[in-house]
């Protein structure tokens, strides 16, 4: 056999080879051929069943294309579920002018949240200044408005209790009795009393009727700071520097729970109705959620880097929010579970309050004070507050606040010795005050 039939033999056998197994359209040359024809037919065999897409899968990406080009607002369940119908396909259609892809092509399985996604803030008219009232001597520490939002009580640093008229602003009536600051007040709901704490370490129960102290809560080895009633049980907790929570019978006196775990300052306690029925902030960092029946704690909640001053609770959502310095969170009952950070006031934190429109209100140890809409973070109005003339200007400090039964004005006690009362701009429009919101995709987890 001469050479030139052996070279015959040798390409007619590697074009049989290629029209078996690699594509039509390669036509091999001798100097090609070593794997070539492997890498071909790999290709056909692993690949030739998904050159094509199923048809039920290219309907799915069909529809989902269509219902994003409609003008309508989905929601977020929604989004999730059309961001899921495309997530494992890979976009072979036109990739726009840079190829970039278009809008709605999908760049990766792990697909970066879109910051127009982001639901927008519902509207809130600004607040203004209504009234100032003097009268006090010292610190304003507490507040507690009463359940017929006829008058509200204030406690100070002078060690006495005010009653205050909120229509007029009026003072109506001065209770004595504590030998130190009153850190705390709450008016029952259920029962003609005003109960009171201090750092005299007395928690006292004042009866409305007779304007006198009917009982006395003994067991704090230190100073009580904060105070809350339990809305239906006749129960009364309260929270200090011992770093406990206690837990008393309201006729009785009783101390039924000392809630321990807690290793500083407790800086502030909340009571709601169902699991967990107490949560308590602490100077420790920590916001702990507490099973009333048991006794013991539900979950510590470790977000915070500094110490946790304050806590409020939604009025209709089983959610709550917690404040430390710089920082402020949003939780959702009854696990505790983190939904999202209120961002952009860098202060120290003394008091949050929340009414039932979705206005959160924070009030800052150097005047500062912020109103976020609850639902998304958004910081809708800021101010300062100005110090009474003849004070210092570093008086000018929140100490702590509430809304009133109406959630329509805003009553803060501050370090000048005022109170202060706000309402919202009547004047104000969504043309003259509009929304000004940017969404970012810089969204922290914790």
């Amino acid at each position: 056999m001469t050479e030139n039939s052996v070279e015959d033999a040798v390409r007619a056998n590697a074009k049989r080879t290629v029209d078996l197994f690699g594509p039509e359209h390669l036509m091999l040359s001798p100097t090609v051929l070593d794997g070539s024809i492997g890498m071909s037919y790999r290709r056909k065999v692993e690949y030739e069943d998904v050159v094509q897409l199923p048809r039920a899968l290219e309907e799915k990406i069909q529809a989902a294309s269509a219902r994003s080009k409609r003008p309508k607002i989905r929601s977020e369940a929604q989004e999730k579920q059309a961001g899921s119908s495309n997530a494992l396909v890979k976009s072979t259609k036109g990739a726009g002018t840079g190829g970039a892809g278009g809008i709605n092509d999908t760049k990766s399985l792990i697909a970066r949240p879109s910051a127009t996604q982001q639901e927008p803030p519902e509207w809130h008219a600004p607040w203004k200044l209504m009234r100032v009232i003097s009268g006090h001597l010292g610190w304003v520490r507490s507040l507690a408005v009463e359940p017929d939002n006829q008058w509200f009580a204030s406690g100070a640093a002078d060690r006495t209790i005010k009653i205050w008229n909120l229509a007029t602003g009026e003072l109506r009536l001065t209770l004595t009795g504590h030998i130190s600051a009153v850190r705390g007040l709450a008016v029952s709901p259920r029962h003609p009393y005003l109960f009171s704490c201090g750092e005299d370490k007395q928690v006292k129960c004042w009866d409305l009727e007779t304007n006198k102290v009917i009982r006395q809560y003994h067991g704090h080895l230190s100073g009580v700071y904060t105070l809350a009633i339990h809305p239906h049980l006749d129960l009364l907790v309260t929270g200090g520097r011992d770093s406990s929570v206690r837990v008393w019978d309201m006729r009785s006196r009783a101390n039924i729970h000392t809630l321990t775990g807690h290793t500083g300052t407790i800086a502030d306690v909340k009571c709601q109705e169902a699991d967990p029925q107490i949560i308590s902030g602490s100077l420790d960092k920590e916001v702990r959620l507490w099973d009333l029946a048991a006794g013991k704690s539900m979950g510590r909640l470790t977000h915070h880097k500094k110490g946790v001053r304050a806590l409020a609770i939604h009025p209709r959502e089983f959610t709550f929010a917690s404040a430390s310095t710089g920082s402020i969170k949003q939780w959702k009952c009854p696990e505790g579970a983190f939904m999202q950070n209120f961002e952009g006031q860098n202060s120290v934190i003394n008091t949050l309050s929340v009414n039932e429109d979705n206005v959160l209100f924070s009030g800052g140890d150097d005047g500062s004070m912020s109103f976020w809409d609850w639902k998304t973070g958004y910081r809708f109005q800021t101010l300062e507050s100005i110090a009474q003339p003849g004070s210092l200007e570093a008086e000018a400090g929140i100490m702590t606040s509430t809304f009133d039964k109406t959630g329509l004005r805003l009553i803060t006690g501050e370090a000048d010795k005022t109170i202060k009362v706000w309402k919202q701009d009547e004047n104000a429009t969504p043309e003259t005050h509009p929304v000004q919101f940017k969404p970012t995709l810089h969204r922290e987890r914790y």
